[in-house]
């Protein structure tokens, strides 16, 4: 996919930024004093949401789970089972197609994950402010905790992860390259993020299995940080870019937000899960497009914790969604309703008692603890 805009948007100087290998402008001695306190507050807080994937202290992957007898995840949660094809399978085949279906939403976030990674430390070559740098590092490590927690979970109940599907692929390769800050901010840390958080919450309050359960929150702790870090780069970019740029912005993200909802879960990109049950995926597609109406994606979005009910919020939220393009996220959502509602997030309630969970095992104080006021920018 491409933009409109090849270069660098800098209204802000916090999110100055300089060409990859460009290392000799990380050298002005000017430069070490310009460090912005936007960020301050997240930094301070990583302390607070700390946790360690291979500590059982904090998660232990080698609890069972009777993956031939029991669904991982509510089964009433996959669109599969509402068309022909719950009709051909028995319930052990269900089990092993929503289980199997698990692995390959699991993988893809692993997937996503190891781009939040890559991208998170391409920031840190590019951003001159110190603290905008400080805090691309912080994620940087945070993601690699995410990896490695998911690497763990899946390893456990599968043995290793399935390939990234192409659209997933292609999106993530187009803003880990990319060395505009912008693509990078609205790809991954509202896009990308703003997805994640819907399929964590969802997982969250869906899942059968307690060891996946209690990873997605220890995952959220970090990652509601990380949606932060984009809003703040919108409060302060989106209002003061000229017309052209932030219409140039809205439409990309209009595209990724399509290339997304019809086929970040497609049954061409799932082949093997169909063969594992004995269907053809070309039939698959057949039952599946004629039950999936614009007016059942519609309904389906009317739950909170719907991946794409959360990044339409956060597009939103962000100013990246105007009355240029309304009409266009219009056919699926009530924009009206989602323009009503407050600035939290799904997953915040649930990250907020993960952090005081931590923050109790890290021997901290505990007691009440907003996101909202540890994420505000100064």
């Amino acid at each position: 996919m491409t933009s409109k805009i090849t270069t660098n948007i800098t209204v802000d100087d916090a999110y100055e930024a300089v060409a990859p290998d460009d290392f000799g402008a990380m050298m002005e001695v000017d430069r070490y004093g310009k460090r912005s306190t936007a960020f301050d507050k997240i930094i301070s807080a990583t302390h607070d949401h700390f946790w360690d994937p291979q500590d059982t202290k904090y998660i232990d992957f080698s609890q069972p789970f009777d993956m031939e007898n029991e669904y991982l995840v509510d089964p009433d949660l996959f669109a599969d089972l509402k068309t022909a094809v719950g009709d051909k399978l028995d319930e052990k085949q269900k089990i092993k197609l929503v289980n199997l279906d698990t692995q390959w939403s699991l993988s893809s976030i692993l997937h996503g994950e190891a781009g939040a990674l890559a991208l998170s430390a391409s920031l840190c070559h590019i951003l001159k402010d110190p603290g905008a740098q400080e805090y691309a590092a912080n994620q940087t490590r945070e993601e690699a905790r995410h990896v490695a927690g998911f690497s763990n979970y899946i390893k456990a109940r599968w043995g290793k992860p399935v390939a990234v599907g192409p659209a997933l692929g292609d999106i993530l390769t187009d803003i880990v390259n990319s060395p505009l800050v912008w693509k990078k901010i609205v790809g991954m840390q509202m896009l990308v993020e703003g997805l994640a958080m819907g399929a964590f919450a969802t997982f969250y309050k869906s899942g059968r299995d307690p060891l996946m359960v209690h990873l997605m929150q220890l995952t959220m702790t970090d990652e509601a940080f990380h949606h932060k870090f984009g809003k703040i780069w919108a409060d302060r970019t989106i209002p003061k870019l000229a017309p052209e740029q932030r219409d140039a912005i809205e439409d990309w993200a209009w595209e990724v937000f399509q290339v997304l909802l019809f086929n970040l879960g497609s049954p061409e990109q799932k082949k093997h899960i169909y063969e594992a049950v004995g269907l053809d995926w070309e039939w698959v597609q057949g039952a599946f497009m004629e039950a999936m109406t614009d007016a059942n994606i519609r309904d389906e979005m009317q739950e909170s914790t719907n991946i794409f009910r959360v990044l339409i919020k956060t597009l939103l939220k962000a100013g990246i969604i105007t009355d240029r393009t309304s009409m266009n996220y219009a056919a699926f959502i009530d924009m009206k309703e989602l323009y009503g509602e407050g600035d939290r997030m799904v997953g915040d309630d649930i990250a907020e008692e993960g952090i005081k969970y931590l923050m109790k095992l890290n021997g901290q104080e505990g007691g009440a603890y907003s996101l909202d006021k540890m994420t505000a920018a100064e």
